[in-house]
């Protein structure tokens, strides 16, 4: 039997996605840019996927930009915000606990000259609204802020973030990371009162090398890239339709509501009973999203416990699987003790996860406390 539960760095592609890629490929090969029949059928493919996307967004069609994938996307927000508001202001805003890909930019910035605020968060991974709202001032031009955090499942308060930029009247443009939201919550981009907001294909078992950016109408962004006018000038380059196809094939396979509901209640039997096993603790906080469970198993190092898991054919991570082989920052930024940290393993759901999976992955963790414990 095998066990995968690292959806949180990739799921297998589903039905939909592979058929409409099969169909980009066989029957939509043209480019979506040129004039003739042949580049006319590929424009419609593309039309219709960022159509698909919009709707799941509840945004216009023409709000949504394709990418390369989340990671591309969050550059393209982070530095497109920071580098086009830089006459409004160099103060930029985003918490302790972001993806690489986010920090990372930051990171740049703040070499660059700019004045980086990271909001501290709590032993749940929740961001202090209180610290952010004093933060926020007419000097700032950008908050980013990931809607829920990939290592530990916590659901950040992003839908209080609009109403604290406009109580403090700034200019601040709104980031929202919603890469591991999208597909497990429901995302409303009006709802929400962001202006920019990434998404990713192959987290909801679309295919690798394809995400989006959602860019409100009006919204300033400097672009980084310059070529042939694709994607609003914002990501210029002729796009991969079997990518793009494949995201929308298994966007249009979603059901939101049906999945979380079975979801969460399998994260809930598996949580009772890892609780029940001494030397388990569970990182993730109760209200987490039920896709991402963070666990320790005390006194066992994650590596080689991951080593023993997987000759079981037993899938998960020790954290982001960008960040291979560092210890987890997000973990360190909640206040956990080294000991836990060191021990933490990532278990990931999706929505074709099953009872026997979990319980295999129980079965592994007893045999990895019994059997290396005595080593």
């Amino acid at each position: 039997m095998t066990a995968y539960l690292d959806n949180s760095a990739t799921t297998k592609p589903c039905k939909g996605a592979k058929e409409n890629m099969l169909k980009a490929i066989d029957e939509c090969w043209g480019n979506p840019s040129s004039l003739h029949s042949a580049g006319i059928d590929a424009d419609m493919l593309l039309i219709e996927s960022r159509r698909v996307i919009a709707k799941t967004l509840a945004c216009d069609e023409k709000e949504i930009i394709f990418t390369s994938g989340g990671t591309e996307s969050n550059n393209i927000a982070v530095f497109g915000s920071a580098y086009g508001q830089r006459r409004k202001g160099n103060k930029i805003i985003t918490s302790a606990i972001e993806h690489p890909s986010v920090h990372k930019c930051f990171d740049k910035l703040a070499d660059e000259g700019f004045e980086v605020v990271k909001i501290p968060v709590d032993s749940k991974g929740l961001i202090d609204l209180g610290i952010l709202e004093k933060e926020v001032d007419e000097k700032t031009v950008l908050v980013s802020i990931m809607a829920v955090n990939n290592e530990v499942g916590t659901i950040e308060p992003v839908n209080e973030i609009r109403n604290i930029v406009k109580r403090k009247n700034s200019p601040a443009i709104i980031h929202i990371d919603a890469v591991q939201a999208f597909g497990k919550i429901q995302i409303n981009t009006k709802k929400l009162g962001a202006d920019l907001v990434s998404i990713s294909s192959h987290k909801v078992h679309g295919p690798k090398g394809v995400g989006a950016l959602y860019i409100r109408n009006g919204t300033r962004l400097s672009p980084r890239v310059f070529g042939g006018g694709q994607e609003r000038d914002i990501r210029p380059g002729t796009e991969p339709m079997p990518a793009i196809a494949g995201f929308a094939g298994a966007v249009s396979e979603l059901k939101i509501k049906d999945s979380l509901e079975k979801i969460t209640a399998l994260r809930d039997e598996f949580v009772s009973e890892l609780r029940s096993i001494d030397g388990v603790i569970i990182n993730s906080p109760d209200d987490a999203l039920p896709y991402i469970v963070n666990v320790s198993l005390m006194g066992l190092r994650s590596e080689t416990v991951l080593n023993l898991l997987s000759g079981m054919g037993i899938y998960v991570s020790s954290g982001s699987a960008c960040a291979k082989g560092h210890k987890s920052h997000v973990l360190t930024a909640m206040g956990l003790d080294d000991s836990i940290i060191d021990s933490s393993l990532r278990v990931s759901l999706s929505r074709f996860t099953t009872k026997e999976e979990l319980r295999y992955f129980i079965e592994g963790v007893n045999r990895a406390l019994k059997t290396i414990m005595k080593r």
